[in-house]
């Protein structure tokens, strides 16, 4: 976690109604990558951590034999009971109301644990020792999140781009120049170096895979400001009594830019790192 800043429960409070229209998509082709390096056959067991209302573990749902999906937030966990239901996989799926730093929690033993865009949000040299302490000899820890890195253009796509930069100048506005994180802030953001966290856990690797993306998205009004009110800082009890009047202006700002309410966005590329818990290897002693 990021010096200075404490996790409490209202971090992704409200934001999980929003995930699964605002939040854009992992690039196609995810899936398969995985299935490919590590051999997954649908058998064995996943553990997603962090895993929000359940996107990446039910989209590897038939991987596996069995999927567990962890989470400390309760409405999040509420939307992955119902989204397995909708996807017919509950008699596959387990989803658990804790924070990855209660683990193991009696869930036994995994395949594969799998963090997407989760892992800065937690105490993560306990965490890794945790995990490693959870997976079976030979498994892997995959980390994922969009490429942060790749510049995505916009040449001949029909709608204006989305405008991000105004809508981030008009969060602030609202709730000040200081990034907002449940009952906190964070004026460094999350932090990173993971690579070094999960080598002490004596995690060997990394394999580093690129899905790419690059294909065309539409977006309306309604699902940009979804993906606006998902975000940890932007979620909706940040704005307090003002969350409407902020609403109201997100919604001007976007038809001021795109008067068919329509907008124009290209898919991220998926970086994917998979660390390896070597059957050779001693298992390392928990982190103080």
């Amino acid at each position: 976690m990021a010096a200075g800043w404490e996790w409490d429960d209202t971090l992704f409070a409200g934001t999980a109604t929003y995930y699964q229209r605002g939040r854009l998509p992992y690039a196609p082709g995810l899936v398969d990558v995985l299935a490919e390096v590590l051999k997954l056959d649908g058998q064995g067991r996943l553990i997603d951590v962090g895993c929000g209302p359940g996107t990446l573990a039910l989209s590897l749902a038939r991987l596996f034999g069995e999927i567990v999906g962890v989470d400390p937030d309760r409405e999040m966990i509420a939307e992955a009971r119902r989204e397995s239901v909708e996807r017919g996989v509950t008699e596959k799926a387990q989803w658990v109301q804790a924070r990855a730093e209660d683990l193991p929690a009696g869930l036994g033993t995994f395949t594969v644990a799998a963090f997407g865009q989760s892992f800065h949000w937690m105490d993560r040299d306990l965490v890794a020792a945790t995990t490693w302490d959870m997976l079976r000899p030979g498994g892997a820890l995959v980390h994922i999140s969009d490429l942060k890195t790749e510049t995505r253009t916009f040449d001949g796509l029909p709608y204006p781009a989305v405008p991000y930069a105004a809508i981030e100048e008009l969060v602030r506005y609202y709730l000040g120049r200081v990034r907002r994180a449940g009952r906190g802030v964070l004026p460094q953001g999350t932090p990173g170096g993971e690579a070094a966290v999960l080598a002490r856990a004596g995690f060997s690797g990394p394999q580093r895979h690129v899905v790419p993306g690059g294909q065309p998205l539409e977006r309306t009004v309604d699902e940009v400001v979804a993906g606006v009110f998902s975000m940890s800082f932007s979620a909706p009890h940040l704005f307090g009594p003002r969350r409407d009047e902020f609403e109201a202006d997100l919604r001007r700002l976007l038809l001021a830019v795109s008067a068919s309410g329509r907008f124009s966005e290209r898919q991220p590329s998926t970086e994917v790192f998979v660390w390896w818990k070597d059957p050779a290897e001693p298992v390392p002693l928990p982190v103080a």
